[in-house]
């Protein structure tokens, strides 16, 4: 079981920035992946950026050159750093990590106002 805590969400303006982090607990060295989220009321959850076990990252192609992912080993934490932020990110997003299953966090609101 892993247990996943996210924090950072909240309101700002276009073009402005956040800083998502997740806290992993639980088996977190059965952690293949672990990345970020996100979805919008009745749509489909989508890839924002990830972290695979060798250090490979993937980024959304709407979140390209504007969000960085990071990770902190010693502190099981990952990180989002959301930079020249749109109306259009506004969603909530979720921490994901693959340990053999896939678990998720709860959800942070990130509201962006134009």
């Amino acid at each position: 079981q892993v247990q996943l805590v996210e924090s950072g969400g909240g309101l700002v303006q276009a073009g402005g920035s956040l800083r998502l982090s997740c806290v992993a607990s639980g088996i977190v060295r059965s952690i293949n992946v672990i990345g970020w989220y996100r979805q919008a009321p009745g749509k489909q959850r989508e890839l924002v950026a990830s972290i695979g076990s060798g250090g490979s990252i993937n980024y959304g192609d709407s979140v390209k050159g504007r969000f960085t992912i990071s990770r902190d080993n010693a502190k099981n934490t990952v990180y989002l750093q959301m930079n020249s932020l749109k109306p259009e990110d506004t969603d909530v997003y979720y921490c994901m990590v693959v340990a053999g299953l896939r678990y998720w966090g709860q959800g942070t609101q990130v509201t962006v106002s134009s």
